[in-house]
């Protein structure tokens, strides 16, 4: 019996012709595709945490300069708005003395009280930058030799104080009532300058500004003070908690008519021009 062969299959459609070994027939552009190798990802080593040393001089740095922002801004700020309270009037009320105080602004202000704190504090008010060097020096050299401790402030350095610091503090106190000389020099200028510290100048115990004090002292307020009331408020200003205004004695009277008289002084030879 003869076996009949059907004819021969036809190849699987479905089937890859170079899984059965065939050649396939390519154009000549195109080429097998190849998958792109890839390489394995780096591991990126751990950062080193920064040596405490460097911590610290960063925190240094970022103290030092929020400090100078806030600086700025404060003393941006009180050259529009009066300052409501300062850390001596802070001192006064904890110690139980209160705090008695009246703004009045400089145009109200008798000019005689401008003239006598010029007269017996800073005579070089007007022309100064805020530090007068020859004043400083000479109160050195004074102090060196012994006796009563003179000071060489000036006006702008006593308001730089009286604002923003305490009254105590050596010298790093005078290095930064020194960088608020600077900046209230700068922007508030000479008439902002005196209009602040006569209304926060301390001018009797728990009683700050000529305003307070005139009321308290004359029974009237500092838009009308005679040279000799004015004389009498500015004797008491170096030492206002030891010095008083009424009935003084000893040096305390002789300087306050010394300064009566010297207010003529300084209107005549315009010492107070830059407060006009």
């Amino acid at each position: 019996m003869s076996d009949e062969l059907g004819p021969p299959s036809e190849p699987d459609p479905g089937l890859n012709p170079e899984a059965r070994g065939a050649p396939v027939a390519r154009e000549p552009w195109q080429e097998p595709s190849v998958e792109p190798f890839t390489y394995p990802e780096s591991v990126s080593p751990m950062p080193r945490r920064r040596s405490l040393f460097r911590r610290l001089i960063g925190w240094l740095f970022k103290g030092i300069a929020a400090f100078i922002v806030v600086s700025v801004l404060m003393v941006v700020l009180f050259r529009f708005v009066p300052p409501p309270v300062t850390l001596t009037m802070l001192g006064d009320a904890l110690s139980g003395h209160g705090i008695t105080k009246a703004w009045m602004p400089i145009s109200q202000i008798d000019p005689n009280m401008a003239r006598a704190a010029i007269a017996g504090e800073d005579s070089t008010f007007c022309a100064h930058h805020g530090f007068d060097i020859a004043a400083m020096e000479k109160a050195y050299a004074r102090n060196e030799r012994g006796g009563r401790i003179r000071g060489g402030s000036t006006i702008s350095q006593q308001t730089a104080k009286n604002v923003f610091l305490i009254q105590s503090g050596g010298y790093p106190r005078k290095a930064l009532e020194a960088w608020f000389t600077v900046l209230i020099e700068a922007i508030w200028g000479k008439r902002r300058i005196m209009e602040v510290y006569l209304n926060v100048a301390e001018t009797g115990i728990g009683t700050y500004g000529v305003n307070a004090g005139s009321i308290r002292y004359f029974g009237h307020n500092a838009s009308h003070l005679s040279p000799s009331e004015a004389g009498r408020i500015a004797a008491v200003l170096p030492l206002p908690k030891k010095r008083a205004v009424i009935a003084p004695q000893g040096f305390t009277r002789r300087h306050g008519n010394v300064l009566t008289k010297r207010v003529s002084v300084v209107r005549n030879d315009g010492l107070d021009g830059c407060l006009r």
